[in-house]
C-alpha cells in the first residue's frame, strides 16, 4: 500500500469524521493533546455523534494493543470481562493436576507391582519408588493446605491428605491399592489421560474386557497427548489380537505407523513386528516378511531386541509352524535374525530341518 493508498483508506474509514478533528484523535488516544486542545477536543466528541464514535473504537484497538503487549494487563483485562480471578483459577487447575498425578504415579506404581514387575520396562515409564513419592505427596498437600489454598479446584485437600497419609495402609493387595488410588485421580481431574490409561489397564489384567475396550478407545479418541494416544492404540490392537481379531488389530498398529509416531518414539518401535505377526497369523507371508524386513532396517542399532522378540514369541512360532515354507523365506528375507549378513548367506546355527533350534 503506499502512502497515497493509506491516505486514502484513512479518509474512506471516517468519511463522516470532521477533518479537522482527525489529527487530534491520536493524541487524544495517547494522552498528548495539551490541556486546552483537549478541552476543545472532548467538547467537540460531545457535540459529534460521528467523531465519538470513531474515537470510541480508536481508543478499543489502542487498549487491545496495550494489553497483548503486557501479559498482566492482559490478565487483568480477561479478569474484568469474566468476573474472575484468571491467576487463581490457572493456579487451581494446576494444583489439582499435580494432585491427580501424584494419585496416579502411586496408583501405577501398585498396579504394576501387582501384575508384572516386567511390566515397568514395557508399559510407559518405569514406576516410580513409592514411599519417596508417597512422602513428597504428603508434603506437597501440607504446602496447599499451609498456604490457605484448601478449596483450591473444588478438591477436598484434607482428604487428600488422609489419603496419602494412612488410608492406604488398611488395604492390603497391591492392585486394590492401584484401583483407589487411580480412581482418585480420575475424581480429581477425570482429563488425566495417564491415569484412564492405567485404570484401563487394570481392567483388562482382570479379564473386563468390553469394560477394558470402552475405555481404551475413549482415550485413543479424545487424548491431547499422541503418546497417549499411542499407548490406547497399542492395548487396542492387543485386546483385539487376543480375541483373534487380527484385521481389526492391524488397523490400530497400522495407525501407529502411519501417523509416523512409531518413527518418532523409540518405545512404538515393536510396532512393525506385531505388524509382521498378525499378518503371519492372516496367512499374509508378502506383508508379514516386508513388515519384518522394515523392522531390520529402520532400527539396525536394536537388533539384540529384535532377535529376542522373534525367539521368545510363542505365536509367531506357532504361526511359522503352521506355514510350511515360511520358515526358509523368512531367513532369506531377515538373515540378521539367524546371524547372517545378506540373502545369500548360510543362517549360523540354523537348519530348515530343525526350526524350533532358534525359538
Amino acid at each position: 500500500m503506499t502512502p497515497g493508498d493509506m491516505g486514502n483508506w484513512w479518509t474512506e474509514d471516517i468519511a463522516e469524521v470532521c477533518e479537522n478533528f482527525q489529527l487530534d484523535i491520536s493524541c487524544l488516544v495517547d494522552g498528548e493533546l495539551d490541556e486546552a486542545a483537549a478541552a476543545r477536543a472532548m467538547l467537540h466528541l460531545e457535540n459529534c455523534d460521528d467523531c465519538r464514535e470513531f474515537f470510541d473504537g480508536t481508543r478499543q484497538c489502542v487498549q487491545l494493543h496495550l494489553d497483548i503487549a503486557d501479559p498482566d494487563r492482559l490478565l487483568a483485562r480477561f479478569s474484568t470481562l469474566t468476573g474472575t480471578h484468571i491467576e487463581q483459577e490457572a493456579m487451581g487447575i494446576e494444583l489439582v493436576h499435580r494432585l491427580a498425578t501424584v494419585f496416579y504415579q502411586l496408583g501405577k506404581a501398585y498396579v504394576l507391582a501387582g501384575i508384572d514387575p516386567d511390566h515397568t520396562t514395557r508399559v510407559f515409564e518405569a514406576a516410580v519408588p513409592v514411599e519417596p513419592t508417597q512422602t513428597r505427596g504428603r508434603g506437597f498437600v501440607d504446602g496447599v493446605l499451609m498456604q490457605g489454598k484448601g478449596e483450591a479446584g473444588g478438591v477436598d485437600w484434607r482428604h487428600a491428605r488422609h489419603m496419602l497419609n494412612g488410608q492406604l495402609k488398611k488395604i492390603e493387595s497391591p492392585l486394590e491399592k492401584g484401583r483407589k488410588l487411580l480412581e482418585e485421580a480420575i475424581q480429581t481431574d477425570g482429563s488425566h489421560e495417564e491415569a484412564r490409561f492405567y485404570m484401563a489397564f487394570l481392567h483388562a489384567h482382570e479379564g473386563k474386557t468390553l469394560q477394558a475396550f470402552r475405555e481404551f478407545k475413549g482415550l485413543f479418541d479424545t487424548a491431547l497427548c499422541e503418546q497417549n494416544r499411542g499407548h490406547a492404540a497399542t492395548q487396542l490392537a492387543l485386546l483385539h489380537g487376543a480375541e483373534g481379531d487380527y484385521r481389526k488389530a492391524l488397523t490400530y498398529y497400522r495407525w501407529l505407523s502411519m501417523s509416523g509416531l512409531a518413527r518418532r518414539d523409540g518405545r512404538f518401535f515393536v510396532v512393525h513386528f506385531n505388524i509382521g505377526l498378525f499378518y503371519a497369523h492372516l496367512r499374509d507371508r508378502r506383508r508379514s516378511l516386508t513388515s519384518f524386513r522394515r523392522l531390520i532396517d529402520d532400527y539396525p542399532d536394536r537388533l539384540t531386541e529384535i532377535v529376542g522378540f522373534f525367539s521368545e514369541s510363542e505365536p509367531l512360532q506357532s504361526a511359522i509352524a503352521e506355514m510350511p515354507g515360511f520358515l526358509e523365506e523368512l531367513m532369506k528375507t531377515c538373515p540378521e535374525l539367524f546371524g547372517g549378513t545378506s540373502t545369500t548367506d548360510t543362517p549360523s546355527g540354523l537348519s530348515p530341518e530343525h526350526p524350533e533350534d532358534p525359538w
